[in-house]
C-alpha cells in the first residue's frame, strides 16, 4: 500500500494518512515509490487503492476527475523528481460532501442553515471577513438568505487551476451575486487592505451556474409620493418594491456594497420603485436624498397616462385649439380628454378641473395654447419627490418670450383642491417645478380684450416678483414687444402691460388690491373704465 496524504481534512479511511501542504509536498514526504493524495469530500466506495500504473506510466502523475471538474482532488503521484506529465485518463470519482457553509442573514429571524450564521452589516466584504476569521477549514461556501438553494449543488468545487480564487455565483441575472466559494486564507490576506470586494484581484464569475433570489417583498401605497410609504415601512428585507397600481418584475441588483444598492424606479414617473433598506437612513423630504439611484429601467415601462383637461372661458380660438388637441389625443388613444368651459374665477375654474380629473396628476391646457404636436403625452410626474405642480414652457406668439406663462401645467389634484387661492398666481401658491419642455404656442391676440387682460394679469405678477433678474427681463419685454407682425395685438398687449405697472404703483403693491385681478368681472370693469374696452370687443 502506498503512502496516503490529505491537504485539508483527513478522510478517515486509513490510519497512516498524513497532512501535506500540497501535492508536491506529499511527493517529497512520500516514503513509497508512489503516494495517494485524497480529498475528504469524495466518495471512495469501491475505489481500488491497490491500483498501480503500468510501467510506461510510472513517470506520470495520475488524476481522477469529479462530476464537476477535471480534478476531484484525488492523485496518485510518483516520488519527486520523477513526474514528467499528468495522466487524466481515469474514471470519475463523485464528490458527495460539501465544505462548511457560512450563511449571511439579511433578514432578521430567517433560518440558520449554515455551519456559521452571521448578520449582514453594510457590505459583503466586511461581513465575510468577520465570519471567515472564525473558520478553521481551508475552503468554505458563503451563502445568503435572499437566495433559494433548493436545487443548488453544494458538492461543486473549482478547477485545480482556480483554487485560491474567489468564485462568485450569479443571483438570477445579476453577475455580482450572493453566493461564493472561498479559499479562506487567501481571501483574508487579499482583503486585509482592500476598499471594496469588486477590487479582489482573482475574482472568478462562474458562468454556467446561478442561484435564484426569493421574490422581493412588495408594498402598495396610495399617496401621491412614494416617500411617505418608505418612511412608514419597517424594512425586514434588503429590498422592497413599492407600487401604486400594479406590481412589476424588478431587476436583481447587487448587494455587495452600499453604492450598488440603488433605488430603481421601474416605470415613468416612478409609480413602482425598488428601494433598498439603506435609503431610509438618508431620507428627509425626497428619495433623491439617497445618493445611489439607477434610472436605466425607468423608460422601459409606462405608468397610467394622465388625464388632459382643456379649460376655456370665452377665448376666440378655443374651438380651433380644442380640435387640434383632440385630433392629437385620438391618434394616441391613451389619455382621457376633458373640456371645462365657462367657469368664472381662477380658483373655481381650477377646482372644476381637479374634480373632473380621475388621475392624481392631470394636464391643464389653457384654451389660448396651440399644443405642440411633438409633446410626449406619456410624461409623468416624479413620485420620488414631494407632490408638486409641474409648469411647462409656452412660446408667446406676440412678444416671443418662452417660459411658463400661458403654458400647460401638470397639476397635482390634492394640492389644487387644498388651495383657496392665497397668492397672485394660483399655481405658484403650491410646491412647483419648471419643466423646460415646450408645450405649445400661446395665441392670445384674437381680441383686444384678451390681449389686454392677459398682459395686465401677467405683468402684475412680474412686478410682484421684483427684484429678480429674470422677472425684470420679462417685464421689459412685455412692455416693449419685438414682434411687430401682430400690430393690433402688440398694441393692446403693451397697453395692458403699461396699465398693470401703473395700477401696481398706484396701490403701492398692496396685496388685496392686486388680488382683484383674479376675478374676470373686476378686470372687465377696470378695462372698461380705462379704455371703454369690454369682453365682447
Amino acid at each position: 500500500m502506498f503512502d496516503v496524504f490529505y491537504l485539508d481534512q483527513p478522510t478517515g479511511l486509513f490510519p497512516h494518512e498524513r497532512k501535506a501542504n500540497s501535492v508536491e509536498d506529499a511527493a517529497i514526504q512520500s516514503r513509497t515509490s508512489f503516494c495517494w493524495v485524497l480529498n475528504y469530500l469524495c466518495d471512495y466506495t469501491g475505489f481500488d487503492f491497490l491500483y498501480q500504473p503500468l510501467p510506461h506510466q510510472c513517470d506520470q502523475a495520475h488524476v481522477w476527475p469529479s462530476q464537476h471538474q477535471e480534478n476531484s482532488g484525488t492523485w496518485l503521484v510518483p516520488k519527486i523528481p520523477r513526474v514528467v506529465e499528468i495522466n487524466r485518463n481515469h474514471a470519475m470519482i463523485a464528490c458527495t460532501k460539501s465544505v462548511p457553509r457560512v450563511h449571511i442573514k439579511h433578514i432578521h429571524g430567517s433560518s440558520d442553515p449554515g455551519d456559521i450564521n452571521v448578520r449582514y452589516v453594510n457590505d459583503y466584504m466586511g461581513t465575510m471577513r468577520r465570519a471567515l476569521a472564525k473558520v478553521s477549514a481551508e475552503y468554505c461556501w458563503v451563502t445568503a438568505d435572499v437566495c433559494d438553494y433548493t436545487d443548488f449543488d453544494f458538492t461543486w468545487h473549482p478547477s485545480e487551476w482556480q483554487l485560491d480564487m474567489l468564485h462568485v455565483f450569479a443571483s438570477g441575472d445579476q453577475k455580482f451575486g450572493d453566493t461564493f466559494y472561498v479559499h479562506v486564507p487567501s481571501f483574508l490576506a487579499k482583503t486585509e487592505n482592500l476598499a471594496t470586494l469588486g477590487w479582489f484581484e482573482t475574482l472568478h464569475f462562474v458562468e454556467d451556474i446561478s442561484v435564484p433570489r426569493y421574490p422581493v417583498p412588495t408594498v402598495k401605497y396610495d399617496t401621491d409620493s412614494v416617500v411617505p410609504a418608505v418612511w412608514w415601512h419597517e424594512f425586514k428585507s434588503p429590498l422592497v418594491q413599492f407600487y401604486k397600481n400594479d406590481m412589476l418584475f424588478e431587476p436583481v441588483i447587487s448587494l455587495w456594497q452600499e453604492s450598488d444598492k440603488t433605488v430603481v424606479p421601474l416605470n415613468k414617473g416612478a409609480e413602482n420603485v425598488l428601494v433598498p433598506r439603506e435609503c431610509k437612513n438618508y431620507l428627509k423630504t425626497q428619495i433623491y436624498d439617497y445618493p445611489y439611484i439607477n434610472k436605466s429601467m425607468q423608460d422601459l415601462r409606462h405608468s397610467q397616462p394622465l388625464d388632459i383637461v382643456f379649460i376655456s372661458n370665452g377665448e376666440g380660438n378655443a374651438d380651433q385649439n380644442w380640435n387640434y388637441l383632440e385630433k392629437r389625443i385620438v391618434n394616441l388613444e391613451e389619455n382621457r380628454l376633458i373640456w371645462i368651459n365657462g367657469v368664472k374665477g381662477r380658483v373655481a375654474s381650477q377646482h372644476a378641473c381637479a374634480h373632473a380629473a380621475t388621475t392624481d396628476w392631470y394636464f391643464v391646457v389653457p384654451a389660448k395654447l396651440e399644443i405642440d404636436y411633438e409633446f410626449d403625452w406619456r410624461w409623468q410626474p416624479d413620485r420620488m419627490q414631494e407632490p408638486k405642480h409641474y409648469i411647462f414652457h409656452a412660446r408667446n406668439s406676440i412678444n416671443g418670450l418662452e417660459y411658463g406663462h400661458m403654458a400647460m401645467v401638470a397639476y397635482n389634484k390634492k394640492l389644487v383642491l387644498a388651495n383657496p387661492g392665497q397668492g397672485l398666481d394660483f399655481t405658484l401658491d403650491s410646491p412647483h417645478e419648471v419643466v423646460p419642455i415646450l408645450s405649445g404656442t400661446a395665441n392670445y391676440g384674437y381680441s383686444d380684450w384678451m390681449c389686454w387682460r392677459t398682459a395686465f394679469r401677467e405683468v402684475l405678477k412680474l412686478k410682484s416678483a421684483l427684484p429678480d433678474i429674470e422677472a425684470e427681463y420679462r417685464l421689459k419685454t412685455w412692455l416693449t414687444p419685438t414682434f411687430r407682425s401682430y400690430a393690433r395685438a402688440w398694441k393692446w398687449s403693451s397697453i395692458g402691460a403699461a396699465d398693470a405697472v401703473e395700477y401696481y404703483d398706484a396701490v403701492n403693491g398692496n396685496y388685496a388690491d392686486l388680488k382683484k385681478s383674479y376675478e374676470w368681472e373686476w378686470l372687465a370693469s377696470y378695462a372698461f373704465i380705462k379704455h371703454g374696452l369690454g369682453p365682447d370687443d
